[in-house]
């Protein structure tokens, strides 16, 4: 029996050289776009190989005061107030009033105000705060927001404890505003004369329905 025989020393040598270019195309071509996402030929994109890619996933611990993700037992709701608001020289119970919505602890509402018919932003003051309605005896829990003077004010607020959240808001100009605010999330609105509306704001109608005896 004959023993195999060797291939010539140039042809083993090309072999060898095709190997490894075969095996360098496929690196190139496919195992690059498909595990490190890149593409220097543009196989990965012709053959979808690209596609296969995708970033280590990295586990994040949500961090704060309370969950990312919260349901509610209050439905949602979105309202318009319209707050109509008498000039300074009009006295103290018609140049500024207290609007708030009751909410429960961890609710969130999304709001937007602005003041219509005022031009100085120095004469608009607001006071955003909130605070428990204890019964008779009990101590009451009270938390300020923000407080400041403006045209316009945006944002969000989660309440800290349940109870009545909102603005205190003065009209410092010679002639009347219109606080017009919008909500969105979870509250409720306070009934009129009730305590956070004492004036007996209705939502959702116009400035000049919304105060009736103002």
């Amino acid at each position: 029996m004959n023993a195999p025989q060797s291939l010539p020393k140039n042809r083993l040598i090309a072999a060898t050289v095709g190997t490894l270019a075969v095996a360098a195309l496929v690196v190139v071509g496919a195992v690059l776009p498909a595990e490190y996402n890149l593409d220097p030929l543009g196989v990965g994109r012709l053959t979808g190989l690209s596609r296969l890619w995708a970033p280590d996933d990295r586990t994040v611990a949500a961090e704060g005061a309370g969950p990312a993700a919260r349901e509610y037992r209050t439905p949602y709701r979105t309202d318009v107030v319209e707050i109509p608001l008498g000039g300074f020289l009009d006295g103290a119970d018609r140049s500024q009033l207290e609007y708030k919505v009751r909410m429960a602890e961890g609710a969130t509402l999304t709001y937007a105000w602005q003041a219509l018919g005022a031009t100085d932003a120095r004469d608009v003051r607001f006071d955003q705060h909130g605070h428990t309605t204890p019964k008779p005896g009990e101590g009451m829990s009270v938390v300020t927001y923000r407080q400041g003077a403006g045209l316009s004010q945006q944002g969000a607020l989660t309440a800290p404890f349940e109870g009545i959240h909102g603005w205190q808001f003065v009209n410092g100009g010679d002639g009347p505003v219109v606080i017009r605010l919008r909500l969105s999330g979870f509250y409720e609105l306070v009934p009129p004369g009730a305590a956070g509306n004492e004036a007996g704001v209705v939502a959702n109608v116009p400035a000049a329905q919304a105060a009736p005896g103002r």
